[in-house]
């Protein structure tokens, strides 16, 4: 009889890992659904508030105000930049 309370025992702590599981792989899926929605937001010029437009040249890709008011890199972009000039 103690074997058999020994095994519901584990498979109720199975279980309970298996739930933890669940949410976290639910917690993750949220988090990445956010970050995908931050990607696709819409940049606007700090001056006009227009559209940032997407230029690429080469191997860089720059957002640019499209009324000429600037441009600016990514993180990434601006690595590049300053590897090729090395």
């Amino acid at each position: 009889m103690d074997d058999q309370k020994d095994r519901f025992g584990d498979k109720m702590n199975d279980l309970e890992k298996v739930r933890e599981d669940q949410w976290a792989r639910e917690q993750d899926r949220a988090l990445l659904e956010k970050m995908r929605a931050r990607q696709h937001l819409t940049i606007h010029c700090p001056r006009c508030e227009a559209q940032l437009i997407t230029q690429a040249g080469g191997e860089l890709t720059i957002m640019a105000c499209p009324n000429g008011h600037g441009g600016w890199l990514d993180g990434t972009a601006l690595d590049r930049l300053i590897e090729s000039r090395k």
